[in-house]
């Protein structure tokens, strides 16, 4: 290869190099741009996720309340307040509840948290890998509280942090817990 012929092949290489960063920075703005947090009047993203028992979850059209949590405390709160209440309550209200638990260690989910989720007699959307946490990446979301979000045809209609078992009732609309002597 002659001396001009190197010089055209390096000349071609920077160019297609300088168009590589170019396009890369691009992409990534228009990411930044596109990744706003979800808010009152945003559409709720087409998310799927699986439950527990490895069955595909998806939220339907007509949901009402989307539930997250993403601490174990503030997990186990939503899972007493959910248990509390009758058999079907999550599909009368409309109401899909979705834990991340893409922090734990497979060993762990596998060996504790799956089986015992398994007992739960309702349906938890699990954010177990990276594809499903981006899904949830724009949720609104602060340290020790779940994320409620309230829809109207696919809609946020309002959107709030709950810390308690209280608030939570409060914010779905349920009766407040009674104190059963002895428990």
């Amino acid at each position: 290869m002659n001396l001009a012929s190197q010089n055209q092949l390096r000349s071609a290489w920077r160019t297609l190099s300088a168009y590589t960063v170019l396009c890369a920075v691009l992409l990534s703005q228009h990411g930044i741009l596109a990744a706003a947090p979800l808010s009152v009047g945003s559409a709720l993203p087409e998310m799927k996720f699986k439950d527990q028992h490895d069955k595909p979850v998806v939220i339907p059209p007509d949901t009402r309340w989307v539930l997250m949590a993403s601490e174990k405390p503030v997990s186990d709160m939503v899972s007493a307040v959910l248990s509390a209440e009758p058999a079907g309550v999550m599909t009368r209200m409309r109401l899909v509840y979705i834990a991340d638990i893409s922090g734990m260690p497979a060993l762990i989910t596998r060996m504790f948290a799956l089986p015992k989720l398994r007992e739960l007699s309702y349906s938890i959307a699990l954010v177990r890998e990276a594809d499903e946490v981006a899904f949830i990446a724009d949720f609104p979301r602060q340290t020790g509280t779940a994320t409620l979000l309230r829809l109207e045809n696919g809609r946020i209609s309002s959107l709030g942090a709950v810390r308690t078992a209280a608030e939570l009732r409060s914010g779905l609309g349920l009766p407040p817990a009674t104190y059963v002597p002895g428990n």
